[in-house]
């Protein structure tokens, strides 16, 4: 029950964070963000950044890089049964804020949910210099939206990696 995160990917001019609340069982399994199947964040951002559907996990994770956009979890770690974000419990918070020190041209944060969104807030506090966005989960347990639905709100990304905020 007792699960931890990944560290961060961190893009090569980096200016967009996008956090998710900690990995699901099938990403701790395979080692990578996001690898369940019927998780929409990779098939989404390949699609955004024009990149291959096709690629492997590595070649997704340069393609983020090479677009400015970083990854992390808000949770270091935490207790949960399962992979429901719901079911986290006795988080322990990363030092979002230390890699924001580290990373200043970072300008937006994009929450991967609600969840990740909640936890952040109680753990963190928001900076005036930073652009937040709270987009519907990518997870397969988000059934309220669709896939095209998730793409009309997630493409705020192209926006802000080609119109930095700072």
């Amino acid at each position: 029950m007792f699960k931890k995160s990944f560290p961060p990917i961190i893009a090569h001019d980096p200016r967009v964070l996008i956090l998710g609340s900690l990995p699901g069982d099938r990403s701790l399994i395979e080692n990578q963000y996001y690898a369940h199947p019927q998780n929409r964040f990779w098939p989404m951002m390949t699609a955004f950044l024009n990149g291959n559907h096709d690629a492997n996990y590595n070649e997704r994770v340069d393609l983020l890089q090479k677009n400015g956009i970083c990854l992390w979890d808000v949770c270091k770690s935490a207790k949960r049964a399962g992979s429901m974000d719901t079911d986290i419990l006795q988080e322990v918070p990363n030092d979002i804020a230390l890699l924001l020190d580290q990373y200043p041209s970072i300008s937006s944060i994009l929450f991967n949910g609600q969840k990740a969104q909640q936890l952040f807030d109680r753990h963190h506090r928001r900076r005036t210099d930073i652009h937040y966005h709270t987009l519907p989960s990518t997870s397969p347990a988000n059934a309220r939206s669709n896939k095209s639905q998730l793409i009309q709100v997630w493409k705020v990304i192209n926006e802000l990696i080609t119109f930095p905020s700072k």
